[in-house]
């Protein structure tokens, strides 16, 4: 079933910037939707645009790694208009013949999920099975139609309009051949199920992460280091001939002590919510001359160094006026719209009704309820690397097949504030680490 969205003509009214001396020009005119058009500020890489190379085919700009496929499916943007595809009920083919060993294949193939991502099955090749979706290794027992197993591939949301199983047969990514096979597989699987070898490879009894102890030791956390550089940028005076330090006096500890307790919030000059790293894309360039492009290296390290100076202290992020209330409705909408290719979700994964404290695959969702984005930007050990609260949106939404948005966008701006509303009063530690 389709969602509504969520209303986006709402007034802005006036807010507060960062410090007294923190002013700039206004140089974006709001749109139809009564938001900011925005040019993003950040490097290449993280602007979502897009490029076409000789065969034609046109190519997302991305991180390296990063994959260049254009999805092509409904994004956050606030002026996209496309919505959820619509709900498909199927009729099972009696022309194909299921395999089941080739919806065994299917069921553990990484190009196409892999179900395990979401669903446990037998066999001691199946790691790491996740635990968002029921445990299917006795499913065959259960005797159910294959018309209803097929249709359940297809689009379970002829039975469970709100579920977090993709339609995998509406959106094309399962052909019909491929969900007969599916569904043979299935079939196959009864009880009773071998004794388990290991028990972390069932995700119901897989032992949870314990995490990465102290986030703020230099000798624990690569992060913790890198502010030393961005000590010096604090310090260095721009094209202009004017630094941080001009006019933040009495060192950055000082200066910036609980400022980035506040942050996201909406700042009346620019007319729209911004996080430190967004105010920091324009502030600097407008009263040092240097530039700090969303996601660089330096806008990063500047911002844990701000951010540092209020480790500690508790967030403290203000909803109270029209326009925060406005933002935060709009971000809670995005929060909860199906996007992409699989039709996901923020809230399939991170929510306690929903996946929040299971296992995705190897990886244990965060629960939005207990914060997620009091320890931005954090250091990512499998990418060896500082990441900044946008960039792993970003990262999260790109595999379940939604083009990303440029990350200092208005959208991710205010869906960054609704998650902040859920760290409000938990004290600040950053730079984080996790894997």
């Amino acid at each position: 079933m389709r969602r509504a969205s969520a209303p986006l003509a709402l007034r802005w009214v006036a807010f507060v910037a960062l410090s007294a001396g923190c002013a700039g020009s206004v140089a974006n005119a709001p749109n139809s939707t009564g938001l900011s058009k925005w040019t993003s500020r950040a490097v290449p890489e993280a602007r979502g645009d897009f490029q076409t190379p000789p065969d034609g085919k046109r190519a997302a700009i991305r991180y390296r790694g990063w994959t260049t496929r254009d999805f092509n499916f409904r994004t956050y943007a606030y002026d996209d208009p496309r919505a959820e595809p619509p709900v498909e009920r199927v009729t099972l083919p009696t022309a194909v013949t299921g395999d089941p060993r080739k919806g065994r294949a299917l069921f553990l193939s990484r190009d196409k999920g892999p179900c395990t991502g979401c669903h446990l099955v037998p066999g001691d090749e199946v790691w790491p099975a996740g635990s968002v979706g029921p445990d299917q290794s006795t499913i065959g027992d259960r005797k159910l139609p294959d018309q209803y197993l097929y249709q359940l591939i297809w689009d379970a949301r002829v039975f469970f309009p709100n579920t977090s199983m993709p339609p995998w047969g509406t959106i094309g990514f399962l052909s019909s051949e491929e969900i007969v096979h599916l569904v043979a597989y299935l079939q196959t699987l009864t009880g009773p199920v071998p004794p388990e070898k290991d028990p972390d490879r069932n995700p119901f009894t897989r032992r949870k992460p314990l995490g990465f102890g102290d986030n703020l030791d230099p000798t624990n956390n690569p992060a913790a280091l890198l502010t030393e550089s961005a000590e010096a940028l604090w310090t260095a005076r721009g094209p202009m001939a004017k630094a941080c330090a001009d006019c933040h006096e009495g060192g950055v500890a000082r200066a910036m002590r609980g400022v980035a307790t506040r942050y996201p919030k909406f700042v009346k000059t620019y007319r729209r919510v911004m996080s430190v790293e967004d105010f920091l894309t324009v502030h600097a360039p407008e009263t040092t001359g240097r530039p700090l492009p969303a996601e660089s290296t330096d806008n990063l390290r500047l911002t844990m160094l701000v951010k540092q100076a209020s480790n500690g202290l508790p967030v403290n992020v203000d909803t109270s006026s029209v326009e925060a209330r406005a933002a935060l409705a709009r971000g809670q909408a995005t929060f909860y719209k199906r996007v992409g290719e699989r039709n996901h979700a923020c809230a399939d994964c991170h929510t306690p009704e929903k996946g929040a404290n299971k296992f995705l695959g190897g990886r244990l969702l965060g629960d939005v309820t207990n914060g997620l984005t009091k320890h931005f930007p954090l250091w990512r050990t499998d990418q060896s690397a500082v990441w900044g609260m946008r960039r792993r949106f970003q990262w999260c939404m790109t595999p379940l097949g939604m083009n990303m948005l440029a990350a200092d966008s208005i959208e991710y701006a205010e869906l960054e504030l609704y998650l902040t509303t859920f760290d409000n009063g938990k004290p600040l530690s950053v730079p984080g680490i996790r894997h």
